[in-house]
């Protein structure tokens, strides 16, 4: 575990501040029960189990949650006990999006407003399970499809997935990784879903309204939720949260939604763009980055300016 003079100093440029009213309100509405327990098999500082933690307080009781083979399927403990405190059904790397959709089906069919939410890592969502995934939002499946992505495939090792960023160190890119991350959300946009969003387990009660008002939507809904894994990124674990909210302040993550196709950049991402910090300063607390080549880095900020002109665009238009 990497916790260099760097990431302390990188780190400690984000001040502590004391939550605004508005957080405070959204805070107080948030339920108080846990549908996450305690004694997970998480790893320490596991933004997946902090980011379920609130996908299924928004949800609630009266949810079946599908995850295929990925991180929370090991975080939930060993058979026959369980930390997660509603029905869950393991299923194959590629099959999570298209069990969703019988189960759905067969839930419409009784006449039950059960919530059945997919929730996947990105090698389940980008790489594996993109083919089942693509025909159930094709298909129009009423599901909410949650895809925590910590840039790799963490159950299995670190081994580089589809969602791994140009120039980062897994087990399988050990210089760094030669290709540019996939944009999912391109595709899945591609799918014209009444409604998506991107979120990170480092603003949750951002998170937590996301999933709420997914669930309102008939059809397919999309969140995209940014999930630093310290022992993949290879930096301490207490400074999961900051590792999250330097990713947005240095606008490598935008928080927006896209609603019917319309898009809406969130406020803390809208700061980011008006002013955002150093790229240097969230790649360098991360091991998996050490040593990245200055040209890279130039070229990650190139595409940083391209994203957020491109949202920016969409955004403004009628």
């Amino acid at each position: 575990m990497i916790n260099n003079d760097r990431s302390s100093i990188a780190l400690s440029r984000s001040p502590i501040r004391s939550p605004s009213l508005q957080e405070l309100d959204i805070i107080a509405e948030i339920p108080k029960e846990e549908y996450v327990l305690k004694c997970t098999s998480a790893c320490a500082g596991c933004s997946d189990s902090l980011a379920l933690r609130y996908v299924l307080k928004a949800a609630g009781p009266d949810t079946v949650l599908v995850v295929p083979a990925c991180c929370t399927s090991v975080i939930q403990g060993i058979w026959p006990n369980t930390a997660f405190n509603i029905p869950v059904y393991n299923i194959a790397f590629g099959a999570a999006a298209a069990c969703a959709s019988g189960m759905s089906n067969a839930f419409r069919k009784a006449g039950k407003k059960t919530n059945v939410i997919v929730y996947a890592g990105d090698g389940g969502t980008l790489d594996i399970g993109i083919q089942a995934m693509s025909g159930a939002f094709e298909r129009g499946t009423d599901f909410l499809y949650v895809c925590y992505d910590n840039e790799a495939y963490g159950n299995t090792g670190m081994q580089r997935s589809g969602a791994t960023p140009l120039g980062a160190k897994t087990t399988t890119t050990p210089t760094g990784k030669t290709d540019f991350k996939k944009d999912i959300d391109a595709i899945i946009a591609a799918h014209d879903p009444p409604y998506q969003a991107t979120a990170a387990a480092a603003y949750p009660q951002d998170l937590f309204k996301k999933v709420q008002k997914a669930l309102t939507f008939r059809g397919p809904s999309f969140i995209h939720v940014l999930a630093p894994c310290p022992p993949g990124w290879r930096y301490s674990t207490e400074k999961t949260v900051e590792m999250g909210k330097l990713a947005v302040k240095s606008g490598m993550w935008v928080l927006y939604e896209r609603e019917y196709g319309k898009v809406t950049i969130g406020a803390q991402s809208k700061v980011a763009m008006k002013k955002p910090i150093p790229l240097e300063d969230y790649l360098a607390p991360q091991g998996r980055f050490k040593g990245i080549d200055p040209k890279t880095v130039d070229i990650l900020k190139q595409r940083i300016v391209k994203n957020l002109a491109k949202l920016a665009a969409e955004e403004a238009a009628p």
